[in-house]
């Protein structure tokens, strides 16, 4: 047996009795097949081109008439000694770095630590940039959710899960369904492609774990045949996503109350969405009702790190609910970017001017 072979026997994917040959296909009956999920590539590539296209058309002019402006950042002056450093050796140099910084560019401490203040605000994504790249999530999020509620409403298996494993794996793909878990795969493959240049937050590492094990879900679900499993936990994630990403453009636009109150929104969808439905659905029916095979033990394996993701957002949004908006505390996003506040900018613009 070749290792192509190997990897996709029967038993590893299949539940016990069953076999490839049970998913044959006809002119009329169409089932999975991994190859198709190649598309993904050539997906998220055209998703990545339709997100430029959308930021700069759309999302852009829409911010600008919105009220979305840029800061004014302080302007850093070109020192190739300081530059150096920062670009090679960190961002935020140590006391003795500092004290060695000093002596090689003749500058005052003050000043050095004042262009790397500088330097680093410059690096900081810039609000509009922020409003543009909400804008896109927003969009696709809300045009995925209602898209796969629309194809779901109507199938019985949505509402009834008993039913959603009746002669599993014999169920054909209905064509709507394949092209849109294909367009979840592209979605995700984009975004880990883009992760590099978008805005950092404190939760990035906490993002990444979160799209590798989508991703995998999603091609394991595909190739088992657990598509209508994996529609369910797709719609279940969306339905709080597009809430999060309108509080935030909302926020970038300085809306502060209906700010506040989508969020409260989404906080609620979410803690619902996540911590209720989702371990009901999935945990009940997929682990007591259905019965276990090699993927299906990767596949809980996966869904316990998505839950425990779940729990850590979930804590971070009731502390935002109860620490900023019901007490009033200093406002500071618990996803927030790792650099400096806009405070610091603010005090190096007055310093500046003195």
């Amino acid at each position: 047996m070749g290792l192509s072979e190997g990897f996709w026997h029967h038993e590893y994917w299949l539940p016990p009795g069953a076999t490839w040959e049970d998913m044959k296909e006809s002119a009329d009956v169409y089932y999975p097949q991994p190859q198709d999920l190649l598309l993904c590539i050539p997906g998220a590539l055209l998703l990545i081109i339709v997100r430029c296209v959308f930021e700069r058309t759309i999302a852009l002019p829409l911010g600008r008439r919105l009220g979305v402006n840029d800061k004014l950042r302080p302007k850093v002056q070109p020192n190739a000694t300081l530059e150096g450093f920062y670009v090679l050796l960190g961002r935020t140099p140590k006391e003795g770095d500092l004290i060695s910084l000093v002596k090689q560019s003749d500058l005052p401490v003050r000043k050095v630590e004042t262009w790397f203040r500088h330097r680093r605000a410059q690096d900081r994504p810039r609000l509009m940039k922020k409003f543009c790249e909400t804008s896109w999530r927003f969009t696709f999020y809300f045009t995925s959710f209602f898209s796969g509620l629309a194809l779901l409403y109507d199938k019985p298996w949505f509402w009834d899960h008993t039913v959603c494993w009746l002669r599993f794996p014999q169920q054909p793909l209905l064509p709507a369904l394949g092209w849109y878990y294909l367009l979840e795969l592209s979605f995700y493959c984009s975004l880990v492609a883009t992760l590099p240049f978008d805005m950092k937050r404190k939760d990035f590492k906490e993002q990444i774990i979160h799209h590798i094990a989508t991703i995998t879900l999603i091609f394991v679900s595909y190739c088992a045949n657990l598509i209508r499993f994996g529609m369910i936990v797709m719609l279940v994630h969306d339905a709080s996503d597009y809430i999060l990403e309108l509080a935030k453009m909302l926020h970038y636009m300085k809306w502060k109350r209906v700010c506040e109150a989508v969020f409260i929104v989404f906080a609620v969808v979410f803690i619902i969405s996540r911590l209720v439905f989702f371990p009901l659905i999935t945990y009940y029916y997929f682990v007591t009702k259905f019965q276990l095979f090699l993927i299906t033990c990767l596949i809980n394996t996966f869904l316990m790190i998505l839950q425990l993701l779940h729990i850590f957002w979930s804590y971070l949004i009731i502390h935002m609910i109860f620490g900023v908006i019901l007490h009033g505390a200093k406002r500071k996003d618990a996803r927030s970017d790792t650099e400096e506040s806009d405070r610091s900018e603010a005090e190096d613009l007055a310093n500046n001017r003195e």
